[in-house]
């Protein structure tokens, strides 16, 4: 295992989530934009795992561990001012998920992202929007009829698990903010 690649990945992994909780918790996270801080983090990001990918590959279990490979699909999942760069790297995580070389989840996940981003069905309906009364519903799906098989070939739950947890999730949160949230 290369531990001190591992090491960077994961460093960048919680580099993205402690600058997301620290907007969130100054209420700087807008619905409706980027935030140019968090922005410049993602292309940074992005920038750093293309001259990994092209120095090592795709960095999968074998190479950098559970937690790194992990790491560096968020990486790639929020790449989104890179939509060449996400698809590239989709199409990585293929090829490391026939080999095991990461969980099945990541590509589904991936792989949709990059669907929604350029305006095309999913595949495996892990992108959520919100109804007109904020209640998550899954963005438009190829082949609808077999996305659970294709969901249960990666690991995951059936898609109406997956939305009746999202409602769940949702419905907490309403109850925690109160009758004006």
């Amino acid at each position: 295992m290369h531990s001190e690649l591992a090491h960077e990945l994961i460093t960048m992994m919680t580099d993205d989530q402690r600058l997301l909780q620290q907007l969130f918790e100054a209420g700087e996270l807008p619905s409706d934009a980027y935030h140019p801080r968090m922005k410049a983090l993602h292309e940074r990001h992005a920038a750093r795992l293309k001259a990994i990918i092209a120095m090592h590959g795709w960095p999968g279990i074998a190479l950098v561990g559970e937690e790194a490979a992990k790491a560096a699909w968020l990486v790639a999942q929020h790449a989104v001012s890179d939509l060449a760069f996400m698809t590239e790297c989709a199409e990585r995580l293929k090829a490391a998920v026939a080999r095991q070389d990461v969980a099945g989840w990541q590509l589904a996940f991936l792989q949709d992202r990059v669907c929604t981003l350029s305006g095309r069905p999913q595949y495996y309906g892990t992108q959520f929007d919100v109804d007109a009364d904020g209640w998550p519903v899954p963005f438009p799906i190829e082949d609808a009829a077999g996305v659970n098989e294709r969901r249960a070939c990666l690991g995951l739950s059936s898609l109406e698990e997956r939305q009746a947890e999202l409602t769940e999730r949702e419905r907490q949160r309403r109850a925690q903010a109160g009758p004006t949230g």
